[in-house]
């Protein structure tokens, strides 16, 4: 049987319930049993979908039932991302037997799980765990029943492909020629079981803590190419050479240049690892060498800056074949004064409340010994030793500034002094002096890995191959956020201009200011389009409230099926500028 619409001139049709069959001589026929025309057109429709062999759901409460709600946009955000850029493919290269395969999967979702919300391993296989699932990773990746033990046994077999992994990123992204950007950060342990966790200096203010240190090495543009995890106490020089030797080497470049802050590409690393490797570089001059420059006869001359703020200068007998690009930013100047004043300040507090004791009847403070070491705390403390002239004796303290020491350290507030190897010819100053400032992008890398977006820290693995796969799990992670975010920057506050926004600046010394695009961004909190911006940790968790729901009918207790929410205006906005379909991410 089926329904059959018939049309009727200017009536409405008729809707009839026919029979099809055949006649005596074999021929196909169909006959009329009912007439349904005055029946409502939803019954009509019920009765369509039955007798195509379907099952018809009642509009009561007791009808359908959700039997199951996942966030899932962030999920298909993420996922649909790492597809896109081939990330995936890039894990799993060409092994692809059973057991990879598994790992494989559990790697991807190790590292959406990071991006929508960082978590322990532990709490990762509780993510994702059928039972105990907080979004729909699980079950669109298929990953069953997941035990701890393969989540870790996942990232041995990542860690075992990181060469190879970060390799395939130089190929696409790093070419001969190419401009590399090299920084160095830390992170603090809980426990003191790894290997490779020692005291050092702490980036992130816990020296109660033992800790590692990892380079990682992005594009100018701030992309992640590669990480190497140190020992907790290895200075940042001592890092580079096993760099150049990668770049070199294992990534095949011949020629690049590398940029690197003033402690990590020294003197001595120039002359010991990038000289001899055939490395340019981009680097600044430490605070002695730039005083050494600005000395009575020297060929930096503060009235260069009278009124310019970049000038090129030569200093053949302190370093030759090099060029040195000197800035002077007055903002920045402006900055150092204050903060020195208010550390002077601040110590001279400090020293007075010492005083204090030492005057004070029956104070501890009696020996110039005491005296000393309190001073000196407070001296370190600040860093400001240099600034004052102390004398201490037994109950004695007195203190009085250096003005002389100050005034000439003052005298270069602001200055600094870029030093590359790269010929003129090649790379002018201004170009230099920017490609130096695109640090930032490697910090801004480090902000989101640390804190904002993947919280690296704190560590808890207790093996050497678990720390450096976790390292390098968190490094792939952000460079899909950094995909994520260059896609989605008309809904954060990203500046989309910002090109050209420092083609408005007078010199590349001064601080580029936003465009018109991103202080009308600011101001009105939404997009050119009319969404709301925001920033992309608040994006993501928005994402996040496009559910993907299993719905179940009593009746048919084996009839289940898929019922997405129906997107937000901002998420069919992210979801073009991804061009993704949330509801085909798999």
């Amino acid at each position: 049987m089926f329904i059959e619409t018939i049309p009727n001139r200017g009536s409405p049709p008729a809707v009839l319930l026919r029979e099809a069959y055949r006649d005596e001589h074999g021929r196909a026929q169909k006959r009329t049993l009912a007439n349904l025309s005055k029946l409502p057109v939803d019954l009509i429709g019920g009765l369509k979908a039955l007798l195509k062999g379907g099952t018809v759901i009642g509009t009561g409460p007791d009808e359908i039932q959700i039997e199951r709600s996942l966030p899932h946009g962030h999920v298909a955000a993420a996922l649909g991302t790492i597809r896109r850029i081939a990330l995936d493919r890039l894990i799993l290269s060409t092994t692809k037997d059973e057991a990879s395969r598994r790992h494989y999967d559990l790697v991807v979702a190790m590292i959406v799980d990071r991006l929508i919300a960082p978590r322990s391993k532990l709490g990762f296989v509780r993510a994702v765990d059928q039972e105990t699932a907080i979004s729909s990773l699980g079950s669109v990746l298929r990953l069953g029943k997941v035990k701890e033990r393969e989540a870790y046994e996942a990232l041995d077999w990542l860690v075992e492909r990181q060469a190879r992994i970060e390799t395939g990123l130089a190929r696409r992204h790093l070419q001969d020629g190419v401009l590399v950007l090299y920084d160095v950060s830390s992170s603090y342990f809980e426990g003191r079981c790894c290997p490779l966790a020692r005291y050092g200096h702490s980036r992130d203010h816990r020296g109660d803590r033992p800790q590692i240190v990892y380079g990682l090495l992005c594009t100018r543009e701030g992309l992640p190419i590669a990480v190497e995890v140190f020992d907790g106490n290895t200075a940042d020089p001592k890092t580079l050479s096993s760099q150049v030797q990668k770049i070199k080497d294992r990534f095949g470049i011949s020629r690049m240049v590398l940029v690197g802050d003033r402690g990590m590409i020294t003197s001595a690393r120039i002359r010991d690892d990038l000289k001899p490797a055939g490395v340019d570089w981009i680097t600044c001059l430490r605070a002695p060498a730039i005083q050494a420059l600005a000395a009575e006869n020297g060929p930096l001359q503060l009235s260069l800056f009278d009124d310019r703020d970049l000038a090129e200068i030569s200093a053949p007998d302190l370093f030759p074949g090099e060029r040195l690009i000197v800035c002077r930013n007055r903002d920045l100047a402006a900055e150092r004064a204050r903060k020195r004043e208010d550390l002077l300040a601040a110590t001279e507090h400090e020293l007075a409340r010492v005083q204090a004791q030492v005057q004070r009847k029956h104070s501890a403070l009696r020996s110039s010994a005491q005296i000393g070491i309190a001073v000196g705390a407070v001296l370190d403390r600040k860093k400001m030793a240099k600034h004052f002239d102390v004398e201490v004796a037994d109950g004695y303290l007195s203190w009085q500034r250096r003005i002389e020491q100050i005034e000439e350290e003052a005298r270069l507030d602001g200055i600094y002094v870029i030093r590359t190897s790269i010929p003129a010819g090649h790379l002018d100053a201004a170009e230099a002096v920017q490609a130096y400032k695109d640090l930032s992008r490697v910090e801004r890398s480090f902000r989101s890995m640390k804190t904002i977006d993947l919280e690296i820290r704190p560590i808890r693995h207790w093996t050497a191959q678990h720390v450096r796969a976790h390292v390098f799990l968190c490094m792939l992670a952000y460079h899909v956020e950094w995909h994520l975010r260059e896609a989605l920057a008309p809904l954060l506050f990203h500046d989309t201009d910002l090109e050209a926004a420092r083609g408005e600046r007078t010199s590349p010394v001064a601080k580029t200011e936003p465009s018109e695009a991103a202080k009308a961004k600011k101001a009105t909190k939404r997009s050119a389009d009319g969404h709301h911006v925001m920033s992309f940790d608040a994006l993501i968790a928005h994402l996040g409230t496009l559910v993907r729901n299993t719905m179940r009918v009593p009746l048919h207790t084996k009839h289940r099926f898929m019922l997405h929410s129906t997107p937000t205006s901002v998420q069919e906005a992210a979801f073009k500028l991804l061009d993704l379909d949330p509801l085909r991410v798999q």
